[in-house]
C-alpha cells in the first residue's frame, strides 16, 4: 500500500471520555475543592486518607488486553466485540483495537476496511497520525479504532522500522488514561502485527476452540508469549485462556475444556462459550450479541466472562 492522504473530518475526533479522571481537569479544579472522602470521618482521618485517594484518581488503572491465538476460527473477533459489549454495559469505557488484516471487527460495526481512512494502519505506519483521528463511536462507552485492508502489507513495511514492534503501544499512549479497558484484535499468525499487540498490552486473552488441535495451537502460542516476555514486554501478564465453541452435549467439548483446566489450572476461565447461532447472526445486524439477543446462552455467558475479567486480576504467564 501506497502513502495515504489522512482526511481530517473522516473520522469522529476521540476526545476526553472521562474528564473528572484526566490529570490537568483534575489538577485545575478538582483538587482545590478537596470534598472529604468519608463524608463523616474526622479531618485528621480525611486528612491522612487524602495522599492515597489523590493518587488513585491521578492514574487510574486502565487495562490493555490482547486476545491472539495463531489458529483461525476459535473466536477472537466474537471474543473481543462481545466482551467490549459486556464491559461497556457495566458501565466500564471501552476502546476496540482491530489490527487484524481480515477486519472482520471492522466489517461488524458497519465499516468498509477497503474505503476506510485513517484507520491503525495509520497508526502504526505515520507518526503524525494520532488515535485520536482513527477512532469511532460504536455504541454508549465503547469506541473502535478500525483496520483497513492495508494492514496486510504492514508485516512488510514494519520490519523496516526501527521500533517495529512497538509502534502500536505508542499509538495508544497518549490516550491510554480516557478508557477502563482496550480490547486489541489481532490476526491468526504470530507475525508483527501480534507482536505489536503482544507489545503494547498488559494482559493476553486466549480464546481456545473445543477441537482436537486446541491444546497444540495454546503451545505455540505460549511459546512466543514467553519469548515476549523475555526480550520485549516483561509485565504482560496471562489473563486467562477462555474455552470457545464448546458443545455441552461433545465428549470431545468436555475433554478439551477438562484438559485445559488440567494443564492450566486457575488460568482457564470458569465462562465457557457455547455455540450459539445468535453469536453467527449478531454481526449481520451489525450489533454486539448483547444488544442482538439479550437473553441468549452466548449473550449471558460474555456477561459472567466481563464479571471474571473485572474481578479477577491477572495471574503470571511464565
Amino acid at each position: 500500500a501506497g502513502p495515504e492522504t489522512v482526511n481530517a473530518h473522516s473520522a469522529a475526533d476521540f476526545r476526553l471520555v472521562r474528564p473528572f479522571w484526566h490529570r490537568e481537569v483534575l489538577l485545575a479544579g478538582m483538587i482545590s475543592t478537596r470534598r472529604p472522602i468519608i463524608p463523616y470521618a474526622t479531618e485528621a482521618v480525611n486528612h491522612w486518607l487524602w495522599p492515597l485517594w489523590h493518587w488513585a484518581i491521578l492514574d487510574p488503572m486502565s487495562r490493555v488486553i490482547a486476545v491472539a491465538n495463531q489458529k483461525g476460527g476459535v473466536g477472537k473477533t466474537t471474543t473481543v466485540v462481545n466482551l467490549g459489549a459486556a464491559l461497556a454495559e457495566r458501565g466500564h469505557h471501552v476502546l476496540l483495537v482491530d489490527v487484524d488484516p481480515q477486519a472482520a471487527l471492522t466489517a461488524a460495526a458497519g465499516l468498509d476496511p477497503y474505503d476506510l481512512k485513517p484507520t491503525t494502519y495509520s497508526l502504526l505506519m505515520r507518526d503524525d497520525v494520532d488515535l485520536g483521528r482513527v477512532v469511532r463511536p460504536m455504541e454508549d462507552h465503547l469506541w473502535l479504532a478500525p483496520a483497513s485492508v492495508d494492514l496486510a502489507a504492514a508485516e512488510y513495511s514494519l520490519p523496516r522500522l526501527r521500533d517495529r514492534t512497538q509502534r502500536l503501544r505508542k499509538g495508544l499512549a497518549s490516550r491510554r488514561e480516557q478508557v477502563d479497558f482496550i480490547l486489541i484484535d489481532t490476526p491468526p499468525s504470530l507475525g508483527l502485527l501480534t507482536v505489536n499487540a503482544l507489545q503494547a498490552a498488559d494482559e493476553l486473552l486466549i480464546p481456545v476452540e473445543c477441537s482436537y488441535l486446541a491444546m497444540r495451537g495454546v503451545r505455540a502460542l505460549m511459546e512466543t508469549v514467553w519469548l515476549i516476555r523475555e526480550r520485549l514486554n516483561p509485565d504482560l501478564k496471562l489473563l486467562g485462556l477462555l474455552a470457545t465453541l464448546y458443545r455441552p452435549d461433545s465428549s470431545l467439548s468436555r475433554q478439551v475444556v477438562r484438559e485445559l483446566r488440567e494443564a492450566f489450572q486457575e488460568q482457564v476461565f470458569q465462562t465457557v462459550i457455547e455455540v450459539d447461532e445468535a453469536v453467527a447472526m449478531a454481526p449481520a445486524a451489525r450489533q454486539s450479541v448483547l444488544a442482538f439477543r439479550p437473553g441468549s446462552t452466548a449473550a449471558i455467558a460474555y456477561r459472567s466472562l466481563a464479571e471474571e475479567v473485572c474481578l479477577s486480576p491477572p495471574v503470571p504467564g511464565g
